[in-house]
């Protein structure tokens, strides 16, 4: 299927590794202009290399901090700099600590609540006006099915994410008229680094080894197993996509069936 993509210009957030790694080798495929973004330089560079092996029309790294409201502005502004625009904003960025409710140290909600929360709407409020201009728009946050079904150990995820959600859902109502959709996709246990530090949490505090934890959430999950980052990219490139036009407003998971209510 031709995803209509070919040209578009994407800004793809948190791209050196896993999830959004995924998704910048999916638009790279579709012959996508990207620039990407991570804390690391020479990672981004060699990412940026294979992206264009790909297929990509162009990559390029951009080494941005979401927790520096100033890297954000600075990110906004270099990929309008390589790119003479942005059509596509993917919104990406490491969790926060694991940790239970009961155990919440109150100290941690302003920080994260920058990364997860205010990064990513100032981003949003960067890139937005010119979507709106050319009456094109997709905007896509990688969440977690923590929105859908809380998940143990994972308070502040839960919480944080809920908080972006609500701000998208209603920008969702806002800009459909214009041509831009908003959405988030939501993984489930998908096998990367983040995974396994959650993991390592929860087998720190049950006693019991990573390797268990592990295979007891798979066990937990319908498809029996974990997903893999390339079964997540795609989906996040069709909704990019022109057929994907009338597609907003909505959390689309990606979790094996282990949320279980629709």
């Amino acid at each position: 299927m031709d995803l209509g993509l070919k040209g578009r210009r994407a800004l793809v957030m948190g791209a050196s590794k896993g999830l959004g790694r995924s998704v910048a080798e999916a638009l790279a495929a579709e012959g996508v202009h990207l620039v990407i973004s991570g804390r690391s330089q020479p990672s981004l560079e060699e990412v940026a290399a294979a992206l264009r092996a790909l297929g990509a029309a162009s990559a390029t790294g951009v080494a941005a901090d979401v927790a520096e409201l100033a890297d954000m502005d600075r990110l906004a502004a270099a990929a309008f700099s390589a790119m003479g625009g942005v059509d596509i904003l993917v919104l990406n960025h490491g969790g926060p600590p694991p940790g239970t409710a009961l155990e919440l140290d109150e100290g941690l909600l302003a920080p994260w609540f920058r990364r997860i929360v205010e990064s990513p709407i100032r981003m949003v409020k960067a890139l937005l006006p010119g979507m709106r201009a050319q009456r094109f728009g997709r905007i896509i946050s990688i969440a977690s099915t923590g929105l859908q079904q809380p998940i143990p150990n994972l308070v502040l995820s839960n919480t944080l994410r809920a908080a972006l959600m609500g701000y998208l859902k209603t920008l969702s109502a806002e800009v459909a008229a214009e041509g831009v959709t908003v959405n988030m996709v939501a993984p489930g246990a998908i096998r990367t680094d983040r995974s396994l530090e959650t993991a390592a949490s929860l087998a720190a505090k049950t006693g019991k080894s990573v390797e268990e934890v592990i295979a007891e959430r798979a066990r937990s999950i319908p498809a029996g197993r974990y997903g893999e980052p390339a079964e997540f990219g795609p989906m996040v490139a069709f909704l990019c996509g022109a057929h994907a036009s009338y597609i907003t407003g909505e959390i689309i998971r990606i979790d094996g069936g282990i949320v279980r209510g629709f």
